[in-house]
């Protein structure tokens, strides 16, 4: 009976092994391989991010996180970097993406794809977060007062970030309606998108935009590490703070993982503190002091505005 049992098994072995061997050239292989495969990822939580920094930022913290959730949750975990805002909010809705870290634009419009979509987390910052206003100083904007004064920017050249960012458009164009600015309204009759923070800084120091809007967050890590040239560029203005922020998770992590995977995963990304050396490093590189709780609800404002300028329909 044994010896039956063990020639079983190895013929089992070899007929897979040939599989692909078999499978048409060019052609899928069979249902059997691919069902093994699937299995196989499923152990596999695959984070992401919205590329919202230059990639070196993204590359040094993101693997950080990988290490850290994998320490603490016992499984395998990958960052894999996406191209743009757009592609993070794809992957999120075909399930290449398990958790990812989203702007609240972003957030919601994933959410709203993926039903069952939960809110993991957010930073300490993001429940009151801010966009600024810059200029470069040879436009002959100054600091204003209120969000009236945004009308100096007509006429501009002005760049937002990236069209899908919450910091660094939504919120921003949502204030410039407010004082009765059009995007109409900027030289050449439309804004540009810089695509990232770092890069809407850029421009406008070297003065390929007179004006520009971004994080807060970014803007003053850029100017505590001596990346902003302020006899070039400066703020002109803050905006209120709003919701921003959060992780983001598939709603069958525990059917994949196990009973009460989620809930572990909130707690351990709730969990990290700056007496942990490792963790210590991702929250500096989030410019975080921890992360707090957050619930969908929190975003209803953010969902409506997108509503009101068509990024969300």
């Amino acid at each position: 009976m044994t010896f039956r049992i063990r020639a079983t098994a190895a013929l089992v072995g070899l007929s897979l092994a040939l599989l692909p061997a078999l499978a048409p050239a060019g052609g899928p292989l069979p249902s059997l391989l691919s069902e093994a495969k699937a299995q196989q990822n499923t152990k596999v939580l695959r984070i992401g991010a919205i590329p919202d920094q230059k990639p070196e930022v993204l590359n040094r913290l993101y693997p950080l996180v990988a290490n850290e959730l994998s320490r603490q949750l016992g499984v395998k975990v990958t960052y894999v970097p996406v191209v743009d805002y757009a592609a993070a909010v794809t992957a999120f809705r075909t399930g290449g993406l398990d958790l990812v870290w989203f702007g609240s634009l972003t957030g919601v419009q994933a959410r709203l794809q993926k039903p069952g979509a939960q809110v993991v987390a957010q930073r300490d910052i993001d429940a009151s977060f801010q966009s600024v206003f810059i200029a470069n100083t040879s436009s002959g904007l100054k600091p204003i007062s209120n969000v009236k004064g945004l009308t100096e920017l007509k006429g501009k050249r002005f760049t937002f970030g990236s069209e899908s960012s919450t910091s660094g458009r939504l919120m921003p164009q949502f204030y410039l309606n407010q004082a009765g600015v059009k995007l109409s309204d900027f030289a050449g009759g439309v804004p540009g998108f810089s695509s990232s923070h770092d890069a809407t800084i850029a421009l406008v120091q070297s003065g390929a935009y007179q004006a520009g809007a971004l994080s807060e967050e970014v803007w003053r890590s850029n100017l505590s590490e001596g990346k902003v040239n302020r006899a070039k560029v400066i703020q002109i203005w803050k905006t209120p703070g709003y919701p921003n922020y959060h992780w983001l998770a598939q709603p069958d992590l525990d059917k994949r993982f196990g009973k009460g995977f989620s809930t572990r995963m909130r707690t351990a990304i709730l969990s990290w503190r700056t007496t942990d050396p490792e963790q210590k490093q991702i929250l500096a590189l989030f410019g975080a002091q921890r992360f707090i709780p957050a619930k969908a609800a929190d975003y209803a404002r953010i969902e409506q505005v997108g509503r009101q300028i068509g990024k969300i329909r």
